[in-house]
């Protein structure tokens, strides 16, 4: 979706289960628009609610959606028991299956990844395509085109998304989080943003005042985040600053500060909050 849209809409970690939320990203043009639904991947086995959660995310986009993209990413094992097999066998929409990362695999690869989801499920058609280098991304938006119904555009023209920034302010957190740290920690975070102002600097600059709190499980994770004399949480502020300066094109000053939020995973308002519901 980034690579379609033309914007950085979803964070992109090489840890599995990083995406949490339903993004959507608009693309419009001269004669279409075209609304995309970026879900979290589903998750087998929900251990919490919060994964429950992700897999309405996932659930309710299937019964609202005209087009489905299927994207599976070709450096990974292939799996009978996916369940993502039954969800799109249910789907009563075209599926395009989208083979990503054709730039770190073989032809051969291509072609039998290809056979095996197209024995498995019913795909219209099948394109490789490298979402980071955008080959074949043009393409395969050519081929969307070709099977989403005509209809009013839903958004304005200049509108590329329905989140506000405070969202993906909290996103490129945990993004950061995720780069930064091992282990279960960045699993047991969220990032919650509790002001957002917009100010000027002394020379007049254009200046985001953010202060955010990321939320852990346990004390000991909280150490961890911290680190040493507080350097690891330093380190996470600066580079988060730096992205989220370059999201918003504006001088950034981000406080970030640490809570122990026990349980946030099954508790049912702390996921109200976090956006889940």
């Amino acid at each position: 979706m980034n690579a379609l849209v033309g914007e950085r809409m979803s964070i992109i970690t090489p840890k599995p289960q990083t995406t949490r939320h339903r993004i959507i990203g608009i693309l419009t043009g001269q004669q279409f628009q075209l609304v995309f639904s970026d879900t979290p991947g589903y998750v087998r086995d929900p251990a919490y609610k919060m994964h429950k959660a992700m897999n309405r995310f996932v659930e309710g986009t299937l019964e609202d959606a005209d087009l489905l993209l299927l994207v599976f990413d070709l450096t990974e094992e292939l799996d009978d028991a996916n369940p993502v097999l039954a969800m799109v066998k249910k789907a009563n929409i075209p599926v395009i299956l989208v083979l990503n990362k054709m730039d770190l695999v073989k032809e051969q690869r291509i072609q039998d990844v290809q056979k095996w989801w197209e024995k498995r499920t019913t795909t219209v058609e099948a394109i490789a395509v490298s979402a980071l280098d955008s080959k074949n991304t043009g393409q395969l938006l050519e081929r969307i085109l070709q099977y989403v119904p005509e209809g009013p555009p839903y958004y304005p023209v200049d509108q590329l998304t329905d989140r506000p920034e405070r969202f993906f302010v909290s996103e490129i957190i945990r993004e950061k989080i995720f780069l930064l740290y091992q282990d279960e920690v960045p699993y047991s975070c969220e990032v919650g943003i509790e002001s957002f102002q917009e100010s000027k600097t002394n020379a007049g600059e254009p200046l985001a005042r953010i202060r955010a709190v990321i939320y852990v499980l346990r004390e000991t994770q909280k150490g961890i985040l911290l680190g040493k004399q507080g350097r690891s949480i330093k380190k996470l502020g600066t580079v988060s600053r730096l992205a989220i300066e370059s999201f918003l094109q504006t001088k950034v000053f981000l406080e970030l500060t640490v809570k122990v939020r026990s349980n946030w995973r099954d508790d049912e308002r702390a996921l109200e909050q976090f956006g889940y519901k």
